[in-house]
């Protein structure tokens, strides 16, 4: 893939190569072709598993994003797994894997 003149390598999947040379023009590139024009919903649960996934090497269920973005998600403190998918409605988590430049292998339980 190349995005801004820089080649960018995904694997057979579509995902990030290596999460360490992920940026924000990676992640806007990836919602384009999903037909996603990315908030600041979408932004905050892409931090967040970014984040998680460099502390603790594995991504984030989606039990613990909603519980840590639900807030961002709906407005309102009581968020679910559906206001998850409906943030990202071409593919749930798996999706917001891809953004978030986190190998596919780790993406398997969302």
């Amino acid at each position: 893939m190349q995005i801004k003149g820089a080649a960018v390598e995904l694997n057979n999947q579509g995902f990030l190569s290596d999460f360490h040379n992920w940026n924000k023009d990676i992640a806007m590139a990836i919602a384009e072709e999903e037909g996603l024009e990315l908030t600041d919903c979408h932004w905050e649960v892409i931090h967040f598993m970014r984040d998680y996934f460099e502390q603790n090497e594995t991504p984030p269920s989606p039990k613990l994003i909603v519980a840590a973005c639900g807030e961002k998600i709906t407005g309102m403190i009581r968020c679910r797994n559906k206001d998850l998918h409906a943030l990202f409605p071409t593919g749930g988590c798996k999706i917001a894997c891809r953004l978030a430049g986190l190998p596919r292998h780790y993406c398997n339980a969302c």
